[in-house]
C-alpha cells in the first residue's frame, strides 16, 4: 500500500512538472538574443548626404495631393489638413539630372494651423552603392520655413537594421507658386 501511494505521489509530481513546463513554454512570447546570433557586429555611425526632389507641378508629378483641406479651411495660409503621397527622387546633387541614388516614398501633410508644419512619414529607399536595397524610416515634424529642420530616423532595413538617428533638412529651392521643392538632407544614423 505504501508503494502504491509513493508511486501515485511520484506520478502526480511528474504530471505537475510536465504541465508546468508545457504551460511556461506556451506562455513565453519572447526570448533574449545575442546580437551576434543575428550577425550583428560593431555598431557604426554613418553620414548620408543627398537631395530630395518634391515635384508637384510636372505632368508626371512625384508628389500628389490625396486629401484637400475642408472647405472652411481652404483659405488657410498653412494649407492645414492637406495630405500628399510622394515618390520623390533622391539624388547626389540638387540638379534634376543629378545621379539618382534612391527614392523618398511616403506621405506628408500639413499638421499645423499657425505655421507651415508638415508631419513627415517617409521611407528613404536606396538603389545605389553599398546601401542598395536598404531603407531608412523617417517620422517627424518638418517646419518648412525654418532654415534647418531636424527629424528623427526611427528605423530601417537591410544595411540599416536597428537604425536610429536624425535627419537635417535644409531647403535648397522652393517655388511658392507650384509647390516644387528641392531639399538638402544630411542624415546621421547609427546602425550595424
Amino acid at each position: 500500500m505504501a508503494n502504491s501511494k509513493n508511486l501515485a505521489s511520484i506520478f502526480t509530481i511528474i504530471i505537475i512538472l510536465l504541465f508546468s513546463f508545457t504551460a511556461a513554454k506556451a506562455s513565453t512570447f519572447h526570448r533574449n538574443l545575442s546580437p551576434m546570433s543575428l550577425g550583428l557586429k560593431k555598431e557604426k555611425l554613418s553620414h548620408l548626404h543627398f537631395f530630395f526632389h518634391d515635384i508637384l507641378s510636372s505632368p508626371n508629378p512625384s508628389a500628389v495631393r490625396v486629401v484637400e483641406p475642408h472647405a472652411s479651411n481652404i483659405s488657410s495660409s498653412t494649407l492645414f489638413g492637406f495630405i500628399a503621397m510622394a515618390d520623390d527622387a533622391l539624388t547626389v546633387g540638387p540638379e534634376p539630372g543629378s545621379k539618382l541614388i534612391g527614392k523618398a516614398q511616403g506621405i506628408y501633410g500639413s499638421a499645423a494651423q499657425e505655421e507651415i508644419g508638415l508631419l513627415m512619414i517617409m521611407n528613404f529607399v536606396f538603389t545605389e552603392g553599398k546601401y542598395n536595397g536598404s531603407t531608412l524610416s523617417l517620422l517627424g515634424r518638418n517646419a518648412v520655413l525654418s532654415t534647418v529642420r531636424e527629424m528623427p530616423i526611427v528605423g530601417g532595413s537591410g544595411a540599416f537594421r536597428f537604425a536610429r538617428g536624425y535627419a537635417q533638412a535644409k531647403t535648397h529651392t522652393l517655388d511658392f507658386k507650384t509647390g516644387d521643392a528641392v531639399v538638402e538632407y544630411n542624415v546621421y544614423v547609427f546602425h550595424y
